[in-house]
């Protein structure tokens, strides 16, 4: 040590110098920090930097560099940025990694371009939900681009965006997270700014556009485009003096119209514009017109639910679908009418307050129901064709009427099952029917076509309840007999409790169809339609005529009747 105690030596002075030297590269090195090294080997896998005041010499993988794009930096005496992560891991190296280098120097310059509101340029390479991706071409850093920010207009197709070089703004970065948002959108609006702001000046308060053309609704209001330089808005309450839902009732696209400049706000740079303060208020002559009355009106608008109608200009009204006609169901304006026809309607409602007028075009022609009245009261018979058919009854296009009359199953026939009947008709086929019912308010008219055949019923007008009469069985079953009274054409149903007195002889078995019995009315009521024939009751009648008749056991037990001499008994004991 004592070689250094002298140091005004030239030696001590050189090794002072060097450590010095060493001491200032050593502080200016620390983990997290960015340093440049210098390639001074490489080989298949690695590239070895010389970083001055590091202890070895830091690798990096040739894959790192190759995946960034660098490959051309792994050369002998390059100069590579890396970040520092570790003076010395477990094996004793260091470690540093270019790809972080890159992402936190590429963030600095992205913080700095929006801190100065300045545009970066990027390239847009591929889509995602919501948007895009934006690579920064300085840095390489990953951006997102909202679907809203690409364009200052919808755009369906971006392919020629892809991969172009452009300059987007950033709207937003996230420090925490390490996110950024552009936008392409501001720089095209910047650009058109400047041009805007001359061509608002062009306009003034009270000022009439020529011509300008319908380009896009929404659900305030309606936007035009002026000579294809600017977009001006007609609110919803300046479309027209009447009441308007949605600008597509009264607009369609590409149309042209003449518009009123109300409002310029070069702040903001728009133009308000009306077209209805083109023309007086029509309200203003609402007196002239009547409830009630039949007038002219012009078609200007066809849609789904109805048509508009202008009784005059800039007086429009709703032409609903349900006023159209009086037979036709669901019945669309667009099939009847077109854009330009004069047709006549009735006026059914004006209302000064909320500015509407309803009208009716079916009012004004002549109610198709009202008229079949009188030509065909209750009662008549008329000829009709089956235009459709249910589970339960006939539809019957009434001829020379486009009316449907409802005939029902019911009303087909006296004699079968009403279902049964009806699946005997089919589509096209003419009948001859009676009118039973017509109810004008409800646009129904009802008819029958057994009311126009003779009435099996007719059998029993001389007939009265407990008259015997002799029927034929037709068939059995569970429930009791099927029986035809002899000289009518109408089937009846004899339950089994009415087959007999006697619970046992009550068996619809005993009987095998084809063979004559006698029955008896037990109810009959002719304009109910209703007739029930009972076996039973015609038993009970002849014991009753048999009781009356014979007062002896002896005379009894040679009627036909099992249990008479026990009735007969029980007759003389309470005599």
């Amino acid at each position: 040590m004592e070689i250094y105690k002298d140091l005004s030596n030239p030696a001590s002075k050189e090794f002072e110098k060097l450590l010095n030297t060493q001491f200032t590269k050593t502080s200016n090195i620390e983990e997290g920090k960015i340093i440049t090294g210098t390639v001074n080997k490489v080989t298949n896998n690695f590239v070895f930097l010389e970083v001055p005041g590091l202890k070895s010499e830091p690798i990096l993988d040739i894959n790192e560099l190759k995946s960034m794009g660098m490959l051309d930096k792994a050369k002998v005496g390059e100069k590579i940025s890396v970040l520092l992560e570790r003076l010395e891991d477990k094996k004793g190296e260091v470690l540093v990694s270019a790809s972080k280098a890159q992402k936190i120097q590429g963030w600095d310059k992205l913080v700095e371009a929006y801190e100065k509101n300045e545009p970066i340029m990027g390239k847009i390479t591929g889509r995602v939900k919501g948007g895009c991706i934006v690579e920064h071409l300085d840095t390489g850093s990953l951006m997102f681009l909202p679907g809203s920010q690409i364009s200052d207009k919808p755009l369906k197709d971006i392919s020629h965006l892809m991969n172009e070089p452009q300059k987007f703004a950033l709207i937003k970065l996230d420090k925490v997270r390490g996110n950024a948002c552009v936008s392409r959108k501001e720089i095209i609006s910047s650009f058109k700014k400047e041009d805007k702001i001359k061509i608002i000046e062009k306009f003034k308060v009270g000022d009439v556009i020529k011509g300008a053309e319908v380009k896009g609704y929404s659900s305030f209001g309606c936007f035009f485009s002026v000579n294809g330089e600017l977009d001006v808005l007609v609110h919803l309450q300046e479309i027209s003096y009447s009441r308007v839902n949605h600008p597509d009732e009264v607009f369609t696209i590409g149309e042209k119209h003449d518009l009123l400049v109300i409002s310029v706000d070069k702040e903001k740079l728009q133009v308000g514009c009306s077209v209805k303060q083109l023309s007086p208020d029509p309200f203003e002559n609402i007196s002239n017109y009547e409830l009630n009355k039949i007038y002219k009106v012009k078609v200007v608008k066809l849609m789904d639910f109805g048509a508009f109608c202008e009784l005059e200009k800039g007086l429009s009204s709703l032409l609903h679908s349900s006023e159209l006609s009086w037979t036709k169901k669901n019945v669309s304006a667009k099939k009847m009418f077109k854009v330009g026809d004069e047709i006549d309607c009735v006026i059914t409602e004006i209302d000064k307050e909320k500015r509407r007028v309803a009208i009716s075009h079916r009012l004004a022609t002549k109610n198709p129901f009202e008229v079949f009245e009188k030509k065909h009261p209750i009662g008549s018979e008329v000829e009709g064709e089956v235009a459709s058919k249910n589970e339960y009854s006939i539809f019957l296009r009434i001829k020379n009427f486009e009316i449907d009359a409802f005939l029902h199953c019911n009303d087909l026939t006296y004699l079968t099952n009403g279902e049964e009947e009806l699946a005997k008709y089919k589509i096209g086929d003419k009948l001859k029917v009676k009118v039973i019912e017509i109810k004008i308010t409800e646009q129904k008219i009802r008819v029958s076509l057994r009311q126009t055949q003779p009435d099996p019923l007719d059998w029993f007008r001389d007939k009265k309840v407990k008259q015997a009469i002799t029927v034929k069985i037709i068939s059995t079953d569970s429930k009791g007999l099927v029986v035809r009274p002899e000289g009518c054409e109408m089937d009846f149903t004899i339950k089994k409790s009415a087959i007999a007195i006697n619970a046992a002889d009550a068996r619809p078995t005993r009987f095998t169809g084809g063979e004559r019995i006698d029955c008896a009315i037990q109810e009959l009521d002719l304009n109910k339609r209703k007739v029930i024939l009972s076996i039973k009751l015609l038993e009970e009648i002849e014991r009753k005529v048999a009781l009356d008749t014979y007062g002896s056991e002896s005379s009894g037990k040679n009627l036909p009747f099992s249990s008479l001499s026990d009735d007969l008994k029980k007759k003389n004991k309470k005599e």
